[in-house]
């Protein structure tokens, strides 16, 4: 219906592409169709690239509060889109609105020093040595697991449950669940425990243990930090970040996909 329709006044172009011989030919062509502006002036970002270069975008301009629009020029394109000039203008405006929710880490490293940073996909944790983490959990204050011995341990979003934390064993969550994936990282002690699914405005707090022996760093996305001895982590207190999806691809039809793929 044209009520639903996206409206496309001012377009910006981000082109971080891998593969700058094809994030060019796409923006060549996208300049055929509209005229450019910058982000803080758009309407819609459309970022030209792969997953990553999306990741990047959505961090440095989430504060516009407009929708993005992924076209997939890297290697991974989860979240991106295809491009076919022919139909283009078609795809964006009937486009799929997803909401993203990101979640806030707070850090405190064994110097006393605290940062914060927003993950949109997941945050984790991880071992620094040879020697296992060793750390305990806590959710919404309460202590659930007094000790876990891992390389790590992360905590994903929906829309990051199909990224690390599936390849670490952790399930794929539709976006529209309220949840969040707790999985561990190559558990050792408890070795059987293979995580929790957590309703999202819980808070998650990981305390680690002889952080001077095992030294551990925190990452939201790919903001890192060394030698932290708490990570708290809680929904972002902001508003959802949009994503476009084609209406004939959307997000909900490729975790479906995902999930029976080789």
């Amino acid at each position: 219906m044209a009520e639903n329709k996206i409206k496309i006044q001012k377009i910006a172009f981000i082109d971080n592409s891998q593969d700058k011989s094809q994030g060019k030919s796409i923006t060549k062509e996208l300049e055929n169709l509209f005229v450019a502006t910058k982000p803080e002036e758009a309407d819609i970002i459309i970022v030209i690239g792969g997953d990553g270069a999306l990741l990047h975008a959505l961090h440095k301009y989430m504060h516009l509060k407009i929708p993005f629009y992924g076209l997939n020029a890297g290697s991974i394109g989860f979240m991106m889109n295809s491009f076919h000039a022919k139909n283009f203008i078609d795809n964006l405006t009937n486009s799929k609105i997803t909401n993203l929710y990101p979640l806030e880490m707070n850090v405190e490293n064994t110097y006393g020093e605290k940062n914060t940073a927003l993950a949109i996909n997941e945050v984790s944790i991880f071992r620094q040595t040879n020697q296992a983490a060793k750390f305990s959990i806590k959710i919404d204050d309460i202590i659930r697991m007094p000790e876990l011995s891992a390389d790590g341990a992360l905590v994903s979003t929906p829309a990051g449950s199909s990224a690390y934390n599936l390849s670490a064993g952790g399930p794929i969550v539709p976006l529209g669940s309220n949840i969040l994936c707790l999985t561990p990282i190559c558990p050792f002690r408890p070795r059987r425990w293979q995580g929790a699914l957590l309703p999202a405005n819980v808070s998650i707090k990981f305390d680690i243990l002889e952080y001077a022996k095992r030294p551990v760093n925190a990452v939201a996305d790919f903001h890192e930090f060394p030698n932290v001895k708490s990570v708290l982590i809680k929904p972002a207190n902001q508003l959802p970040i949009k994503i476009l999806f084609d209406h004939h691809h959307t997000f909900e039809d490729r975790v479906i996909k995902e999930q029976f793929s080789s």
